[in-house]
């Protein structure tokens, strides 16, 4: 989507001769290397042939498929390397070859204060120092010592164990001595209610829990009471080391001491046996958006299956790669990112949303974010970050003189001319972008976007502005976040790309809906995953299991994912809707409560919405900045006073702001949401 061009036309001239000039220059050292050597001499030929050729096909030549990636027509592909067939083994074979580089890497904290607000309201505000890196093999012994702990303190093979934490290194060291001593690791969002997360301690029984302190004072200790079979608590944090208050029968302990229990000779030389790949990893928790949470069982055979299909998407991934780890890792998507990471020896620094660029919530003023200190090169992200970046930035965009916003516009059209035809803007990039890329840290040369659908003008605008491919993927807690990832080189939006090497897709008609493997132009249908990334099912849900899991004639499981999509002519998947999100009005028309959201968002007047079945009614979250311009204006001058009144105006807006706006986003419900 082209930004407005309302310029100067002898600017506008001036600046297409200089294009012109530029382009002849470099069109041919451009044109010759977009062309990519294969080892054997030949040549992949330019991004945008690349882009063009099939990604899938269909094994059977039928329109429902089943569909694979056109480099595993013959075989699904399982593992990334021979032999190494469960998580135990892969972070001892990359340790291996990856002794003394860096791993995981967390920020000192140096100081800690409260900054008050011109309306009085507090926040905490942190300077953080460099990253303190522990190396592969460092990893590897502090996971060791804490699994061996965590066996003298009772935990038991094949006994569940929870996992109730923010994203941090301690995560990932905790989840790698499960692995290793065969204790399936319960994981639980740290955003869940209390009546939640008892529900999932209590479903699969655990004994023994990992947290750290903040979310044991303010979430799990309301709950204690409620969950009989808890034991042990492991916190994370160093200190304190007294515990008072406490209900009587658990015991807490800090993570450092659980480790040098682990560490002593008569536990760390005690003999434990390895998991095998059919043995359960994970139990993984979902949101419980739409009801109680369902815990998701995974084997260790599935992530790897899952890993292995992800790592193939991402080019020349290798040990001198950096991630920045900051979304939760009891959701499938961070957990398999990282888990890919330390499959090829990179390293993953840790953030928080609070803390990750410069201009975020609790970084002091004049002091650096994460990204800026971490310069990753590999990032993954949800529709929702990467909509409040393009938002935030064209803001400052309209905020720009005259000159400024002229010259960005023009770039930015340029540039997405030149992407469409598979051209790169080393130029514009330098130039124009090198600020906007710097959020980011400057670095990043993959940006992967999974969780929900992104826009097409969000994607383009991280395509042009961050000056990195945008790799939209399609997965499931269930089919441990595999299903298809697009090609890097491929531009397309709306698109999800094709299927993993790890698993195939097939098509089932949804007749009530409409949608058949018969329909013209593209084959559409409900979408069934099937491979060796399928998980093991959900957790005491035998009922559930037996209507959205099935195994076919030739022992292959497949998961119904209740999405709907279509195959395009190059083997790509789009999807097109949702059964459970498409809900049929009073006069019988079907809306998918998802489109309506996913383009309101997009208005500049909105932060972010929720639709809401059955008459669609819409609840938006204000875009506080965008209101008070638009109060300003002459239609709405009556509502100045009362913002200026308003002590708590960022987030309550006055009602008649809001009967004021309406007219301005009606015109959004005429496109039939």
């Amino acid at each position: 989507m082209k930004l407005k061009e309302d310029l100067n036309p002898m600017l506008l001239l001036l600046f297409h001769l200089m294009v012109w000039i530029y382009t002849v220059i470099t069109f041919l050292p451009s044109y010759l290397l977009s062309w990519v050597s294969r080892p054997d001499g030949s040549f992949y030929g330019s991004e945008e042939e690349r882009a063009k050729r099939a990604k899938a096909r269909s094994v059977l030549g039928q329109p429902e498929g089943p569909y694979r990636a056109v480099s595993s027509m013959k075989k699904l592909v399982t593992s990334l390397h021979p032999g190494v067939d469960t998580l135990d083994k892969m972070f001892e074979y990359a340790a291996m070859r990856f002794p003394h580089r860096d791993c995981l890497g967390t920020r000192e904290v140096i100081s800690e204060e409260d900054e008050r607000q011109s309306n009085g309201k507090v926040f905490k505000k942190v300077i953080l120092g460099e990253y303190r890196w522990l190396s592969y093999k460092d990893t590897l012994t502090a996971a060791s010592h804490l699994g061996s702990g965590l066996a003298a303190l009772g935990q038991r093979p094949k006994t569940n164990i929870a996992i109730f934490c923010e994203t941090r290194a301690e995560w990932i060291i905790a989840a790698q001595a499960c692995f290793t001593y065969n204790f399936p690791l319960v994981t639980m969002y740290s955003t869940l209610g209390g009546p939640a997360i008892a529900h999932g301690l209590n479903e699969t029984q655990v004994t023994h829990i990992i947290t750290s302190r903040e979310l044991l004072e303010t979430r799990l200790k309301a709950i204690l009471t409620d969950v009989p079979r808890l034991q042990h608590i492991i916190v994370v944090d160093n200190a304190p080391t007294a515990w008072p208050s406490y209900p009587r029968g658990i015991s807490i302990h800090n993570m450092a001491a659980v480790q040098k229990l682990g560490a002593r000779h008569e536990n760390a030389t005690r003999e434990h046996k390895a998991p095998l790949p059919s043995d359960i990893a994970v139990i993984m928790y979902t949101s419980g958006s739409t009801g109680i949470p369902k815990g998701v069982m995974i084997s260790h055979s599935n992530i790897i299956a899952g890993i292995t299909g992800m790592a193939e998407r991402i080019p020349n991934l290798c040990e001198e790669d950096t991630y920045i780890g900051y979304l939760p890792l009891a959701h499938v998507l961070e957990l398999s990112a990282e888990l890919v990471c330390v499959s090829h020896g990179c390293r993953i620094g840790y953030s928080s949303p609070q803390t990750l660029a410069d201009q975020s919530t609790k970084i002091k003023k004049g002091s650096k974010g994460d990204t800026s200190m971490l310069q990753p090169t590999l990032m993954a992200a949800v529709p929702e970050i990467m909509d409040r970046i393009y938002k935030n930035v064209m803001t400052k965009v309209e905020e720009m003189n005259c000159v400024q916003r002229t010259l960005f516009i023009l770039a930015y059209n340029y540039k997405l001319e030149q992407l469409a035809k598979g051209y790169s803007t080393p130029l514009c990039d330098r130039l124009v972008f090198r600020k906007v890329r710097s959020l980011l840290g400057g670095r990043t040369r993959v940006l992967l976007s999974g969780g929900a659908p992104l826009s097409a003008a969000t994607q383009r605008f991280m395509n042009v502005c961050f000056c990195c491919p945008v790799g939209q993927g399609y997965g499931l807690t269930e089919t441990c976040g595999a299903g298809t990832i697009s090609e890097l080189w491929d531009y397309s939006t709306g698109r999800v790309g094709g299927p993993l090497v790890c698993c195939e897709i097939k098509l089932k008609d949804w007749v009530e809906g409409g949608y058949r493997s018969t329909d013209k132009p593209y084959p559409r249908g409900e979408i069934l995953i099937g491979g060796p990334n399928v998980t093991m099912g959900y957790y005491k849900k035998d009922a559930k299991n037996q209507e959205d899991f099935f195994v076919d004639e030739n022992g292959q499981r497949w998961f119904s994912t209740g999405d709907i999509g279509e195959f395009q002519e190059d083997g790509c998947l789009k999807i097109i809707d949702r059964k459970k999100d498409l809900v049929k009005l009073q006069a019988g028309e079907y809306v998918s409560l998802g489109k309506v959201e996913a383009m309101l968002k997009n208005c500049p007047l909105i932060d972010n919405i929720c639709a809401y079945a059955n008459r669609c009614v819409r609840i938006p979250l204000a875009q506080l900045d965008k209101i008070k311009h638009l109060a300003t204006q002459s239609a709405f001058t009556s509502i100045c006073g009362e913002m200026g009144h308003s002590e708590e105006f960022s987030r309550d807006i006055p009602e008649s702001a809001v009967s004021g706006i309406t007219t301005e986003w009606k015109h959004l419900g005429r496109t039939g949401t």
